[in-house]
């Protein structure tokens, strides 16, 4: 598993390999520029731009506000209610091949997600033959990943699909389903409210069973990383390729504070989202993999994953491929 030293290198590595543009570049001053993202760790950078004026110079206000589900992600994108988004990669792929007027800028989240279970015994996915899951977001990121992975080893699993990663949760903590689909930090979260953290606690009632991305790797043998999500640029921010290359500089810079001082970070995140406790949004760095890569140079990896998704259901990605025009920076 990739260690959280490992993280802050590939965050560090991030903000570094970035293009002249966006180090040269000085786009026009705008008005205002929102940024928008879930209850998971993709949107502390965001919160962290914000909070320390990264962007001053590109607008004349910032502002962060949360998306709470799939469907208000895609409301936002296709009616510009926010200027750049943490999206999942396949609904930006969906969005774009439908038509929608955006981009994608990065991708920032290679790991989020975590099967958590009662029994300490249930080390792999195939442990979970036939047992009832709790999984938030029906046919979004992480059902889509779960099955995938299931369909490769042929198992049947009794998911019982629940609006929000929050409701899967307080279902596992009140003891209403032994296992459940969580991303970060709601896994972190989960474990901190029945005490089973840290992973040495005595008798803990849950435990981290299944890393998803770990199942990937092996299951493709590749890295065991998954491009999931990032930020897309929405509206008048298309094709204006110095104020994504600046964003990306800015949100690849944050990554790497956040990843140097989770507590901070924490701190910030639950500051903007109020179901996010600050000590769970920190641990969840330690087993979040992330690292921000500029569009283009994550295309190879993308084109992977998205054509694995076409092979099962091409609806994933919106049936084709997204074209060059779909990657920004």
């Amino acid at each position: 598993m990739t260690t959280r030293r490992q993280i802050l290198q590939f965050g560090l590595m991030g903000s570094m390999a970035l293009s002249p543009l966006a180090r040269a570049a000085t786009p026009a001053k705008l008005a205002s520029l929102t940024l928008s993202g879930p209850a998971a760790t993709v949107s502390a950078p965001l919160v962290h731009m914000v909070e320390t004026g990264a962007l001053a110079d590109l607008a004349a206000h910032v502002s962060f506000q949360p998306w709470r589900d799939p469907d208000q992600l895609r409301l936002m994108a296709i009616g510009g209610k926010a200027d750049f988004l943490a999206a999942p990669s396949n609904v930006a792929a969906t969005l774009y091949n439908r038509g929608a007027r955006l981009q994608l800028v990065n991708i920032s989240t290679w790991g989020l997600l975590w099967l958590l279970s009662r029994s300490p015994e249930k080390k792999r996915l195939a442990d979970f033959r036939d047992e009832e899951i709790a999984v938030p977001f029906r046919g979004d990121m992480p059902d889509i990943v779960l099955s995938q992975l299931a369909a490769m080893q042929k198992l049947s699993l009794r998911k019982r699909y629940v609006a929000s990663p929050v409701e899967a949760m307080q279902l596992l903590i009140a003891r209403r389903v032994d296992h459940a689909l969580l991303q970060e930090p709601a896994a972190a979260m989960a474990l901190r409210r029945t005490q089973s953290f840290p992973p040495g606690a005595l008798a803990p009632d849950l435990h981290r069973a299944v890393d998803l991305q770990a199942e990937w790797g092996q299951a493709f043998q590749r890295r065991d990383r998954i491009p999931q999500a990032g930020l897309i640029a929405c509206g008048a921010m298309v094709g204006n390729a110095a104020l994504q290359a600046r964003v990306h500089a800015a949100y690849a810079r944050a990554l790497a504070a956040c990843l140097a001082d989770p507590v901070a970070a924490g701190r910030l995140l639950a500051r903007h989202i109020e179901m996010i406790s600050p000590e769970a949004a920190a641990d969840a760095f330690a087993t979040s993999r992330m690292e921000a890569v500029a569009a283009r140079q994550a295309r190879r990896e993308l084109e992977f994953f998205y054509a694995q998704l076409m092979r099962h259901d091409a609806g994933l990605v919106g049936n084709k491929l997204p074209d060059d025009a779909f990657y920004g920076v």
